[in-house]
């Protein structure tokens, strides 16, 4: 928004000695000292802590507007209002008066002077400590890197990704889009597309809500972050262009509070696809549609209009059968999805105490079993028969008529009682290797001897009680080895260790596919 305090409250100048030593995204906060989520008060340089930490930035704003007892505030104080304050991670600006995020500078345009600041400041820090370590790197950091495969050391070269305030749910997905091969190299091999000419060329960009939509590209963003993941680089990569742009266009998921893997995944592909249709960098939509007609040139599935790579991939076809119970009128329906949502049977939802002897473990395909079984509708889901002429009780059943190449299985864990979502915290077993999906199809007869078989690519865990608290983590499968991805932390893992997993999200790569036997 435009924030009409900036002026009373923007008063320090862009390279104040009173910033603290060390790099801005490692500063203390001044009360507590913690070095999480820094701000700094754009009227007097101070550091405080975020208000999803222990609030002090926003408290150093609240105590600025209550004047002391018998303390006669001079002219200057009374309008600096201490208001406006910047985070020395990001760099987004945000102001406690409007309570929202900044995007307007002032006349002198202090607030980007502060910002490009705070960024020398943070990239003077980066090479001093980057020289203070590079002999340790050569020693003890290096071994550290190494893994023994078959016999020979290999260097890990996966890339963890900077969480930005609350954004794990992000890095989660983006890593495991990351590791879905056929998806990750179409991005990686797009051209790239320069947003700025002129002075601004080859400066950093700070995406803000105010910028024309000539200057966002979720594809380019996106495919930025793919190339910069998988590069060997042993810096975690900082996403904050791609953030800036997901608030630009997707306005759900602007602030720095904790939201959801799955609906993020959801918008994230939608926005995709629907740029690509448009037409990318300068390439006519029509040149992109044609590309894209070859990627899914057998029985392809359309979401919004065209197929793009997007739905090439993780599209698939549903068919909705539904049934009158009182004249048995079959209506059936085909809908196209990008991934089904599963619920976890009731049944296993209960949870035992530590008495209770342990009951049966809830299975990937008790999941799916109940998400294709016939069910009959409860009287709230009438089904409007068109014979009857009036809505009546009906049974609903759902077959898959087209599998995608990338099954991509959500587990409904959240569920709305009275006023508060809980969790389903219910182990859920899943195979790694041969998924066999042959029996959920419409017409299974149709099908070859492999092309049902899934093999799992990447898994979404979330850690915690709540859809709006905990953290989200990721375990991916890249060139025969699974990775745990959590944020900048990137280990090597084991299969026994992916499979104990409570996963939120799965992703299953189609095993024909993954052989190359049809290249996309």
């Amino acid at each position: 928004m435009e924030c009409p305090h900036l002026s009373s409250s923007v008063c320090i100048a862009p390279d104040s000695a009173k910033f603290p030593n060390g790099s801005p995204s490692s500063w203390c906060c001044s009360v507590c000292r913690s070095n999480k989520s820094p701000w700094v008060c754009l009227t007097c340089s101070s550091v405080h802590c975020g208000r999803y930490v222990n609030g002090h930035a926003k408290k150093h704003y609240e105590d600025a507007q209550i004047p002391l007892p018998n303390h006669k505030r001079s002219e200057k104080q009374e309008k600096a209002q201490h208001t406006v304050c910047m985070d020395c991670s990001s760099y987004s600006t945000y102001c406690y008066r409007c309570d929202d995020f900044v995007v307007n500078d002032t006349k002198l345009g202090l607030v980007q002077k502060v910002r490009e600041h705070l960024q020398n400041l943070e990239n003077s820090a980066f090479t001093a400590d980057r020289h203070r370590k590079r002999k340790l790197l050569e020693n003890s950091s290096l071994n550290s890197k190494l893994l023994k495969v078959n016999g020979s050391t290999t260097a890990i070269c996966a890339t963890g990704l900077r969480n930005l305030g609350n954004t794990c749910f992000m890095n989660a997905i983006l890593q495991s889009l990351s590791n879905i091969e056929q998806f990750c190299c179409y991005f990686k091999e797009l051209p790239a597309v320069e947003l700025r000419n002129g002075k601004t060329a080859g400066r950093r960009t700070y995406h803000t809500r105010s910028q024309g939509d000539s200057n966002v590209s979720l594809v380019e963003e996106f495919r930025k972050t793919l190339c910069a993941l998988w590069q060997g680089s042993q810096t975690a990569f900082s996403p904050e262009s791609l953030f800036y742009v997901v608030w630009k266009i997707m306005p759900n998921f602007r602030g720095y509070q904790q939201q959801d893997a799955h609906e993020f995944m959801r918008y994230l592909l939608d926005h995709l696809h629907l740029e690509l249709q448009g037409g990318f960098n300068g390439v006519p939509r029509s040149a992109i549609l044609q590309e894209n007609s070859t990627l899914s040139a057998n029985n392809k599935c359309c979401i919004n209009g065209a197929s793009t790579v997007v739905t090439a991939i993780f599209g698939g076809i549903l068919q909705n059968e539904v049934n009158c119970l009182i004249c048995g009128t079959e209506s059936r329906k085909f809908d196209p999805f990008l991934d089904l949502s599963l619920d976890i049977p009731s049944q296993f939802r209960s949870k035992r105490s530590k008495n209770q002897e342990s009951g049966p473990v809830c299975s990937l395909r008790d999941c799916l079993r109940s998400f294709t079984d016939l069910e009959e509708l409860d009287e709230t889901e009438l089904y409007m028969c068109h014979k009857c002429k009036k809505k009546q009780k009906s049974t609903k059943k759902f077959w898959i008529q087209k599998l995608p190449k990338v099954l991509c299985l959500h587990l409904k864990r959240f569920h709305w009682t009275a006023y508060l979502r809980n969790k389903v915290d219910t182990y859920v077993e899943f195979p790694l290797r041969g998924l066999d999906m042959k029996c959920y199809l419409l017409e299974p007869e149709n099908s070859g001897p492999e092309s049902c078989l899934y093999d799992l690519a990447a898994v979404v865990v979330h850690h915690g009680s709540g859809v709006g608290s905990g953290h989200y983590t990721a375990y991916a499968a890249h060139e025969g080895r699974w990775f745990h991805f959590n944020d900048s932390t990137v280990t090597v893992t084991d299969e026994e260790t992916v499979g104990k997993a409570k996963a939120y999200i799965l992703f299953y790569v189609e095993r024909q596919a993954r052989a190359g036997s049809d290249k996309l």
